[in-house]
């Protein structure tokens, strides 16, 4: 049996990835490693963007890990700069546009964590 496999997710998650990893831990990293916001950030990305997918056999379907020759393995084309840029700029609006609207909430969220060297001592009244 045939399998109809979208291409541009794994694709996309791979780029999020790389461009997150260019931001501060906090509050960026922190923040998109929340699940709810991840998943809002790919939608943002995928929405804006064309999607490629590839007809695959059941058995190039990978159960687990990706192995070389399984779907983790399987890739857009080599991307043009021009559409790489795109798809970087559309990955920094989509973080800027979640961290603004959702300011309060990450801010609740995602805790910067203290030093205790760092944090004045309450020994003293």
């Amino acid at each position: 049996m045939k399998t109809v496999v979208n291409l541009t997710q794994q694709s996309v998650v791979e780029e999020i990835e790389s461009v997150l990893n260019t931001y501060p831990s906090h509050p960026y990293q922190q923040a998109f490693a929340i699940p709810d916001l991840r998943q809002e950030l790919i939608t943002f990305v995928l929405k804006r963007i064309p999607s490629f997918y590839s007809v695959m056999s059941d058995e190039e379907i990978p159960l687990a890990e990706p192995e070389q020759g399984s779907l983790g393995y399987y890739k857009l084309p080599r991307k043009p700069l021009e559409q790489q840029l795109h798809l970087q700029n559309l990955i920094h609006q989509g973080i800027c546009l979640i961290v603004q609207e959702k300011s309060d909430w990450i801010s609740r969220r995602v805790c910067e964590t203290v030093q205790p060297a760092c944090e004045p001592s309450h020994w003293f009244g």
